[in-house]
């Protein structure tokens, strides 16, 4: 990976130097007014709220064995409350689910102060700002990559990627890559259950746990649960 790993309280600084980074970044600027659009003129269930309306860092345990990878952040859900998966529906899916693994302190996330803590796992995304229609374009998902890179080499105790989603999967490989870790050909392919090995990483597919597929059935609660205690087993070998 070419740079010494950092310990443990350097790795815990280091990911706050990223995120402040992160939260500054003007990059993409179809995704700068989307995110600032949305947070000008909430929906009316969340009028009077003030939004973060800013890039959304990865947040979690430094010294994670578990690094999960969403899409972006939803419009009405991180990009108002600024934490991953913190305030929508999906966010209650996999927070629930990380709670019954053991992985968090709650089963709900709905603001950035409301108490969760999660243990032994890390939450990212490939793509930091809210998109349009969840959307990101090539060059968008280029220009955040980085951002899931640095992420990947100061989490240097992480052993297994849920990937959420297809977008998810193929961003972890890009990242992977961008590193100079090969990544096996033919090149993994996605799906819900799937598993690949990329370097030092166990990387686990997951259906996305957005409403599209939880109402229709598409991911189960015993479906996620089952990429949890995967994730679980493959890292148990490491203390």
């Amino acid at each position: 990976m070419g740079a010494a790993k950092p310990t443990n309280s350097t790795s815990a600084a280091t990911l706050a130097e990223l995120a402040r980074e992160v939260h500054g970044c003007r990059r993409c600027p179809r995704l700068v007014a989307w995110r600032e659009a949305v947070a000008a003129d909430p929906p009316k269930r969340y009028r009077g709220e003030r939004y973060w309306g800013r890039p959304v860092s990865g947040f979690g345990d430094p010294r994670a064995r578990l690094l999960i990878v969403g899409l972006a952040p939803a419009a009405n859900g991180a990009n108002r409350t600024g934490r991953m998966f913190t305030g929508d529906r999906s966010g209650d899916w996999l927070f629930a689910a990380l709670h019954r693994a053991g992985y968090a302190n709650q089963a709900q996330a709905v603001s950035r102060d409301d108490g969760l803590e999660l243990r032994d796992a890390y939450i990212g995304a490939v793509v930091r700002c809210a998109p349009p229609a969840n959307k990101p374009t090539p060059a968008e998902r280029d220009n955040c990559l980085p951002y899931l890179g640095r992420e990947l080499e100061l989490l240097d105790r992480a052993r297994a990627i849920v990937a959420l989603g297809a977008f998810g999967w193929d961003g972890m490989l890009r990242a992977a890559r961008a590193l100079g870790v090969e990544v096996p050909r033919p090149r993994p392919r996605f799906g819900h259950g799937a598993e690949a090995q990329i370097g030092r990483w166990r990387l686990l597919g997951c259906y996305h746990p957005s409403q599209q597929n939880t109402f229709t059935g598409t991911l189960t609660e015993p479906m996620i649960d089952a990429v949890l205690t995967r994730a679980r087993e493959v890292t148990s070998s490491w203390s």
